[in-house]
Parts: C-alpha cells; sequence; structure tokens
C-alpha cells in the first residue's frame, strides 16, 4: 500500500467527533490479536501442566508483611505444601506473596501468575514457577484451570471478582465442584449473610444449595482440613 493511502487508512480508525466509539487503532485490529492470545493460552498450559494437586490463593496485595492475614496465608500455603499440593498465586505483593513464601519455605511448587500491568507489578522473589500474562482473562482460566481448591483471603475488587468468577463456574457446572474456603470470619460473615439472607432469602435468585459452594473459617488448620477431607472422601 502506498504510504500516503496507509496513513488515511489509520487516520480512519482514530476517535472523533463522527466516531467517538473508536478509542485507539489498536482496538481495531482484534484478528490479529487472536495470535497473542493464542500464544498466551499456549505457555500458560505448557507452563502449568503437571502441577496438579494445587492450590490457589487469592487477596489482596496491599496485605502488609506484619498484618495477620500475611501469616495465615503464609502458614497456609506451607501446610498445604508439605501435603504435596503446589501453590498459585498471582504473584504480587500482599497475600500472594506470602502465599508463595510459605510455598516456598515447604520446598514445595511456589507458582506466580503475574500480570503485566501499566505500573509494572513485580513477581515477588519467592516463586520457583513464574507464568506471565498480559491478559487478565487467560490468567484467571490457569487460575482454576489446574487448582483443586480455591482459599479467598481478605482483599479488594479484584479479589472479590475471582471469588464471584469460581463460584459461578461451580454454580453453573462449568467447573468441577471443589473446596473454596474464604479466610477471616470478621471479614467474609458480611458477605455471607447478604448472600443467604438477601440474594436467597429475600430475592430467591440463587437456589438454596448455592451458600453451601463455599465456606468461611478463620484458623489457618480449618483450611488444610477442609481440603484434605474432602479428597480422603473423593477418593473412598
Amino acid at each position: 500500500m502506498p504510504k500516503h493511502k496507509e496513513r488515511r487508512s489509520k487516520s480512519r480508525l482514530k476517535s472523533s467527533p463522527q466516531n467517538p466509539y473508536i478509542a485507539n487503532e489498536f482496538k481495531e485490529q482484534d484478528a490479529w490479536r487472536m495470535f497473542r492470545i493464542m500464544a498466551e493460552f499456549f505457555e500458560g498450559f505448557e507452563n502449568l501442566r503437571g502441577v496438579r494437586p494445587a492450590v490457589t490463593v487469592f487477596g489482596s496485595a496491599r496485605t502488609l508483611q506484619n498484618a495477620e492475614d500475611y501469616e495465615k496465608a503464609r502458614r497456609i500455603a506451607y501446610s498445604l505444601s508439605k501435603k504435596g499440593f503446589s501453590v498459585i498465586t498471582g504473584g504480587g505483593p500482599g497475600v500472594m506473596e506470602a502465599a508463595n513464601l510459605g510455598a516456598h519455605e515447604a520446598g514445595g511448587r511456589s507458582i506466580g501468575c503475574n500480570i503485566e500491568l501499566p505500573f509494572e507489578q513485580k513477581p515477588n522473589p519467592y516463586i520457583n514457577l513464574p507464568v506471565n500474562f498480559h491478559y487478565f482473562f487467560i490468567r484467571k482460566v490457569m487460575f482454576l484451570r489446574y487448582t483443586s481448591a480455591v482459599v479467598v483471603m481478605p482483599g479488594g475488587f479484584g479479589t472479590l471478582d475471582e471469588l464471584f468468577e469460581v463460584l459461578t463456574l461451580v454454580q453453573t457446572h462449568k467447573i468441577d465442584p471443589l473446596p473454596i474456603i474464604l479466610v477471616d470470619q470478621d471479614y467474609w460473615k458480611g458477605l455471607g449473610d447478604w448472600i443467604r439472607n438477601t440474594i436467597l432469602g429475600n430475592r430467591h435468585y440463587i437456589d438454596k444449595k448455592d451458600p453451601d459452594i463455599f465456606h468461611i473459617v478463620d484458623k489457618p488448620e480449618e483450611v488444610v482440613r477442609i481440603i484434605t477431607a474432602y479428597y480422603r472422601y473423593k477418593k473412598a
């Protein structure tokens, strides 16, 4: 294509008063983006195959190292690693770092699915199997594709997004049932009550059995007990 025609073609892709819905040129090239998406899926599947059994730990990146939640996440990951589980996190700081630290201390497989962000989230130093992602949705597939259980520590919007995604996938039978454990009664009790009393009790937007998809506990030992008991029962 002649250069002057190429320039005109690109200029039509830019946002304008006549066409304000095109944010940038890159969004007009979805067909080409598919190659990057396919490559990222392939790399994720290749890197993570063979990690089962595994437990995914979600929680806030803002949790401080001296916080109780940090120590709980470390202890949970340490104990599960000692029982043969790989530990999968988002690879960043806070709860993710704590869980990777626990797995690292136990000599287990410590996996970090890090996401590329504008402010450059750096992987924590306790990962021995790093996997990097550009797309959030691919990263979320990898969190659950190879996991045998999900542990959810206190966190913000990202943690809630991850929690409700796995709840929805189990509820709709898109993935097999698995233990989903929310840690910290003080933090999660209000959400559990709202689900039972409002979503179910007042509106009937979910089935009676749906609140039983998850557990709310306080102690790391309870997390380990629920997960190990679940898989002992499945084998029996």
